[in-house]
């Protein structure tokens, strides 16, 4: 069942989504070569402690760590370790955190000093593909809808759109209904609805979109080895469209 959120409960997850966006700005400030993932982790950690929030990923299902550190082909929920970031190499964060009885989360993919042209328009491309999707969220559309704004945009730009993850609906669990695909599905989808909350998060790969559990037993990663980029938001439907909630 998709949860209406009142008010009152999307201004508490605007407090977390604020607070959440500025620990990530810090988080991705260090980002450089030479750094460890591990070392991001801790500063992210220490970021949600010092906030007064508490981390929403560290013990949940078991993971280890407050952050997923994601690098290179590495697409969602690779777990911090002792790997220093290089030169040309790319990294998705995702960070998530629970406020008042909220939670919030997103991502980001950043680059690692110079990284070549083609990299840098894979990171480029799946940050328009959620920009995309936002400015088109409103009443009355369906997740379909912008799941095909998504696919459709992405293509075009000669990169695929993972089928096996997917976005989700947040407030007082970290995934709630509905799953929320980045590409059109056959049959009927969701409509969209005033007080709704959820997080769209394309993730998309320069090769096939196929993918395969990384050896750690929690990071997923493309099948094929080539590069993956992967951005999220929490946006909350208003009654003409929507509001990003993670944003300072």
């Amino acid at each position: 069942m998709i949860t209406i959120k009142s008010e009152e409960e999307i201004k508490i997850m605007r407090e977390g989504g604020k607070m959440l966006a500025e620990i990530m700005e810090e988080v991705k400030k260090k980002v450089q070569p030479g750094i460890t993932t591990k070392e991001l982790d801790k500063l992210a950690e220490t970021l949600i402690f010092k906030s007064g929030a508490e981390s929403a990923f560290k013990g949940y299902d078991n993971f280890p760590a407050a952050m997923c550190t994601s690098v290179n082909q590495v697409i969602v929920h690779g777990i911090p370790s002792d790997y220093e970031l290089r030169d040309g190499d790319i990294i998705s964060l995702d960070l998530g955190l629970k406020h008042r009885g909220f939670f919030s989360d997103m991502a980001i993919t950043v680059a690692v000093g110079r990284v070549e042209p083609e990299v840098s328009r894979l990171i480029e491309v799946t940050k328009k593909s959620l920009k995309l999707a936002i400015e088109n969220i409103r009443p009355g559309c369906t997740f379909g809808d912008i799941g095909s704004i998504i696919e459709e945009y992405v293509e075009s730009q000669r990169f695929n759109v993972v089928r096996e993850l997917c976005g989700h609906g947040i407030g007082k669990e970290l995934h709630e209904d509905p799953q929320i695909l980045n590409y059109r599905e056959e049959g009927p989808s969701p409509e969209i609805k005033p007080g709704m909350v959820f997080c769209f998060e394309p993730m998309v790969t320069m090769g096939d979109w196929r993918i395969k559990k990384s050896s750690d037993g929690f990071g997923w990663e493309t099948k094929d080895g080539s590069l993956s980029a992967h951005f999220e938001h929490m946006i909350a439907v208003t009654k003409t469209d929507c509001q990003v909630l993670t944003m300072k």
